[in-house]
């Protein structure tokens, strides 16, 4: 009974040491460069933003590119901001000409400077907090002071 007790913890240790690569396979952790696209401004739903599809409207948005980690850490930003017109039901953009971009912010009393700005984890909160973790990694890498042991008479 006693050899029991003592092999079934080992077994269920030997199978997850066995089946571990199985589970590092399934995991993984996304990086690299991906296009971000959020909307900048809501357009009237008018004529003159009526797409194509004669169900849609266009609406202005920003569009850049950033490296991130886990589509959720923004380490840098690859290609700055620029304005295109965006379709949210469809999440799709639309390259706009210079022309059409001032006649859309001249009508709608935009500014594109405000437009284009990235809000500040976009550009420097992913840094900040990947800094935070390099540095805890680091941290528990350090040898720590052995503690003093006195010996004592029992």
């Amino acid at each position: 009974m006693l050899f029991i007790r003592h092999l079934a913890p080992f077994c269920l240790a030997v199978f997850f040491v066995l089946n571990t690569h199985h589970a590092q396979a399934r995991l993984k952790i996304p990086f690299g460069n991906r296009e971000v696209l959020q909307t900048a401004a809501d357009l009237p739903d008018t004529d003159a933003y009526l797409l194509p599809d004669n169900k849609h409207y266009l609406d202005l948005g920003v569009l850049h590119e950033e490296y991130n980690i886990a589509y959720i850490l923004p380490l840098w930003i690859t290609k700055e901001p620029r304005l295109v017109g965006y379709d949210k039901q469809r999440a799709t953009f639309y390259e706009l000409t210079g022309e059409q971009l001032r006649e859309i912010l001249t009508e709608n009393k935009l500014e594109e400077q405000k437009l284009l700005r990235l809000g500040f984890y976009t550009r420097y909160g992913g840094k900040l907090v990947a800094l935070v973790i390099l540095s805890l990694i680091i941290y528990g890498f350090l040898p720590s002071k052995p503690k003093d042991v006195t010996p004592q008479r029992v």
